[in-house]
């Protein structure tokens, strides 16, 4: 087992990650911007480093200051968390060759990957369903044209590196394809430094169902069930929930067989989720692979009870999966709620500041992920996520009721938050019924804006 392990990360993440290593014996390293130097990740750490200013690209994007501060400190193994460096190949080539262990997969697995129009092309070998489209790369926008007249419309261009919404655009007619094939690609670029693109047929309002799975290095695969994702804003997911109520035990076996073959295909190390989009006829499809943990992982710990974190260091340190298929069991329900510094009334704005009073729940089968604290000055320069509000019941109401009481108890002032949109989520009669979908948050911004414009107009006569 690892000493000292470097975490690469900051906010709530970190702190899981440096929980997780100090129940495991383990010390640790936090690595901080200047504009982080209070955080509760540095304060948490057995050590702590300074690598650059506020700025991501000069700090914990900086593959140069991330690797020294772990050859300074004596860390032999590094964290990255999601996000950052975390699925950056150039970056595990580097720890690989200054002998750190990357504790998640290898950079060969990452570039499989994390390539998307390459992970299209390995499932396909592999078997493993996926949503009908091109075959590699597109030259240009008039073959895009043509294979989407072919296919028929909509269809979505998708940047090749792509990731978290960027570099996607859907089209629904050619003028379209032709605009989005250009701005994508322009956008790919710029946060990628990739315009390749691709294209699929664009499923429209789909259930996005992921499946969580663990490998270690002897070829052992298991899958812990799936995560329903639905309801997200710019793809950009809000509230996640295990188990889906869209998914019974026979369509859980099938699609976890496929998300297994997945990571046996590429010989999967470490954690992983296996992302689908599941039509209204049960049909599902691979959509990519997120090869580092994930922001909901901890709804999959609640209702399995396997902590993902501990797991990813174990595998890492050469331990086998001591769990088995059969030993996994689905127990109850939970959902997370992210709650975030921002203005949903303002078009979800971000808001950073200093948080002037907080208080967070508490009791049976509540848990919070979470870096803040009173007197924390929340800053403008990173992800607006402030905490995950996670819960835990018996069954689906027990844990809606469970979620909408802790969120009465969730108060920070000082900033802008989005607790108040999360009862609109959860008092919706398509959430508390299950019967949702991706399309979920864009059908209930336009209720709520009908609803306003027209107690205002009523208001006016």
């Amino acid at each position: 087992m690892f000493e000292k392990i470097l975490v690469a990360n900051r906010g709530e993440i970190a702190v899981r990650i440096i929980r997780a290593c100090r129940e495991l014996g383990i010390e640790t390293v936090a690595v901080y911007s200047t504009i982080d130097a209070e955080a509760l990740h540095t304060q948490l750490a057995d050590e702590a480093i300074c690598i650059g200013p506020a700025q991501a690209g000069k700090s914990y994007l900086d593959i140069k200051q991330v690797i020294s501060a772990a050859i300074i400190t004596g860390a032999t193994a590094i964290h990255p968390g999601f996000g950052f460096l975390s699925e950056n190949p150039r970056f595990v080539k580097v720890c690989e060759q200054s002998g750190i262990k990357l504790i998640g997969p290898t950079s060969e697995m990452i570039e499989k990957m994390g390539n998307k129009s390459m992970a299209r092309e390995t499932m396909i070998e592999a078997g493993v369903p996926v949503i009908p489209g091109s075959e590699g790369i597109l030259k240009n926008a008039a073959e895009a044209v043509r294979l989407a007249n072919t296919m028929g419309y909509p269809v979505i261009v998708k940047a090749s590196s792509g990731g978290g919404g960027k570099g996607m655009r859907v089209a629904y007619n050619e003028a379209e394809v032709i605009s989005g094939f250009a701005m994508a690609s322009a956008e790919s670029k710029a946060s990628f430094n990739d315009d390749r693109l691709y294209m699929e047929k664009y499923i429209v309002d789909p259930k996005h169902i992921e499946f969580q799975i663990l490998g270690d290095a002897y070829g052992n695969v298991v899958h812990l069930g799936e995560r329903d994702c639905s309801v997200q804003r710019r793809h950009q997911k809000m509230v996640e929930e295990a188990p889906s109520v869209a998914i019974d035990p026979e369509l859980r076996a099938q699609m976890g067989a496929a998300a297994i073959k997945a990571a046996k295909a590429i010989n999967y190390e470490n954690a992983g989720t296996v992302e689908f989009l599941l039509t209204e006829d049960r049909k599902f499809y691979f959509m990519e692979m997120n090869t580092r943990i994930q922001v909901e992982h901890p709804i999959t710990e609640m209702v399995t009870g396997v902590d993902l974190i501990k797991s990813q260091i174990e595998i890492a340190a050469g331990i086998p999966l001591t769990i088995t298929q059969d030993d996994i069991k689905i127990t109850g329900h939970s959902i997370e709620c992210r709650i975030n510094a921002e203005n949903p009334s303002k078009g979800f704005r971000p808001s950073p500041g200093l948080i002037t009073n907080l208080h967070t729940p508490g009791g049976k089968g509540i848990r919070i992920d979470s870096a803040i604290y009173c007197g924390y000055n929340v800053p403008p320069t990173y992800d607006s996520m402030l905490a995950k509000l996670i819960v835990h019941g018996e069954n689906r109401d027990e844990a809606l009721a469970k979620m909408h009481s802790a969120l009465g108890e969730f108060i920070v002032d000082g900033i802008d938050t989005n607790i108040d949109f999360h009862f609109n989520i959860l008092s919706d009669e398509r959430f508390a019924s299950g019967n949702y979908n991706t399309g979920f948050i864009e059908a209930l911004l336009n209720d709520m804006k009908n609803s306003s414009e027209n107690t205002s107009k009523h208001e006016e006569d």
